[in-house]
């Protein structure tokens, strides 16, 4: 798991409204104009997410994703995994093999078990990954239902609504791949 970037914070907001659309699609490009970012920074996240079985895609000209589980069952760090790869946080060089002083042969004691400097490391991504582990899309949809106010919830269903009433057929000059 290497530096969390933007894209992970994209994928669980998008992931977050996924989750309150009752199982309706929702477009990557309605998602992006809704929250003000990318759209075509977000049509490489979902790709990923759906490679990862978080969400599946529909195509079409009412298409889009929907979440591939229940939110309860699709942890952060499923997604973090599903974003960022699964690269280690820490990456050792074993330097201390390395030392000058040492020349072409390393005494045993200097290299031999884990690096100290590493096993912290490894100890603290373990402890990263068993906290994003232990959270839900379901938890982070409750604690978000919890801040909104009921008419802000309300206001941007309706405005997804309105957007998705106002793709139809031949509006398009392309048919919009799933977003």
């Amino acid at each position: 798991m290497a530096h969390l970037t933007v894209s992970v914070e994209y994928a669980i907001h998008c992931l977050l409204w996924l989750a309150g659309s009752a199982g309706a699609p929702l477009s990557s490009r309605d998602l992006a104009e809704l929250q003000g970012i990318s759209q075509s920074f977000l049509a490489k996240i979902f790709p990923k997410l759906e490679k990862a079985g978080i969400v599946v895609g529909s195509e079409g000209v009412r298409g889009g994703y929907r979440l591939a589980r229940a939110p309860a069952e699709i942890s952060v760090l499923q997604i973090v995994d599903a974003i960022e790869g699964d690269k280690p946080l820490f990456d050792c060089q074993e330097i201390r093999d390395r030392c000058a002083v040492f020349g072409d042969a390393p005494p045993v004691w200097a290299t031999a078990g884990v690096c100290a400097i590493h096993a912290v490391m490894l100890k603290a991504e373990q402890a990263m990954r068993d906290e994003l582990a232990a959270h839900t899309l379901a938890d982070l949809a409750v604690t978000f239902a919890g801040k909104a106010p009921p008419e802000f919830i309300l206001q941007v269903q309706d405005w997804m609504t309105e957007r998705a009433g106002a793709r139809k057929p031949g509006r398009q000059s392309k048919p919009e791949p799933p977003s």
